[in-house]
């Protein structure tokens, strides 16, 4: 039994979706060169297993009109059971969730503040005319990462996706269950959206090992199989943190050139310290 202030523990066994990424980190030999004990399950994984217990309570509720700001403390590996808590502060305005998503020893491996219902600004206002849809540049001409060339205020190329929501195989390797991803009447799945924010690194910029380190998420509408959803970018920010090379960027996800989907600000070590 779950209280009005607790949403139902959800337990599942992580799966490493990225294993033949570009993006090494997901590899176990590569990843055990920064210190890991095996590839790492990616964060956009992870973050969709923290939303599903605040779908199950909230519904659409959340995925049209909620937010989250995740943070991603310690890795999961391939196998680990993930499980997700959330407590929910329903006498504030607007209804504020924390969300932890534990390995079984106890430790906290992710965090998040969701809020339902929210006057959303906090991010800036989504401005269509600011992240204008430019060009991805050829795969072979990405410039290499580095505090040269991610440049502050940086216009990102677009990428844009078709939605096919009948695919559901990705939903059925991280053992999504939810009955709103599914059928004829399915919504977009958080995955969908947060892939694209990392895609937007992957196909603008040359990469080595990089890790996810956090978003802030604001959903302002779903999307539907067959929309089309083009993911816009700019470069907010670069540094230096213990060794670490951070790279912020923001994003707006925009359905069929005119709706906005889902609004993103996205930190990424964009080269990891070598242990």
């Amino acid at each position: 039994m779950t209280s009005d202030n607790e949403l139902a523990v959800y337990r599942v066994r992580a799966r490493n979706t990225a294993v033949e990424s570009e993006n090494k980190i997901h590899d176990d030999a590569v990843a055990s060169q920064y210190g890991f004990r095996g590839g790492l399950v990616p964060g956009v994984v992870v973050y969709a297993y923290m939303t599903v217990p605040l779908v199950e309570r909230f519904e659409r509720a959340w995925l049209e009109r909620g937010s989250m700001q995740v943070k991603f403390h310690h890795p999961f590996y391939e196998d680990d059971e993930v499980i997700v808590r959330g407590e929910v502060d329903a006498s504030a305005e607007p209804i504020k969730v924390t969300v932890t998503a534990s390995r079984d020893d106890g430790a906290v491996c992710a965090s998040g503040l969701a809020t339902i219902d929210e006057d959303f600004m906090w991010l800036g206002e989504p401005r269509l005319e600011f992240f204008p849809e430019k060009p991805l540049p050829p795969s072979a001409s990405r410039c290499v990462a580095s505090r040269e060339t991610l440049v502050k205020g940086m216009v990102l190329g677009a990428v844009t996706e078709r939605l096919d929501l009948a695919d559901t195989s990705l939903l059925e390797i991280i053992g999504e269950r939810l009955p709103i991803y599914f059928g004829p009447s399915a919504v977009a799945h958080p995955i969908v959206y947060l892939n694209l924010a990392n895609q937007i690194l992957m196909r603008n910029f040359k990469l080595g090992p990089w890790i996810h380190a956090a978003s802030d998420v604001i959903n302002w509408s779903f999307a539907r199989s067959g929309e089309t959803i083009s993911a816009r970018g700019r470069i907010r920010d670069c540094y230096e943190r213990k060794g670490h090379e951070f790279v912020v960027v923001d994003l707006l996800l925009v359905a069929n050139s005119n709706r906005i989907v889902q609004q993103v600000r996205h930190t990424a070590i964009y080269r990891p310290r070598v242990k």
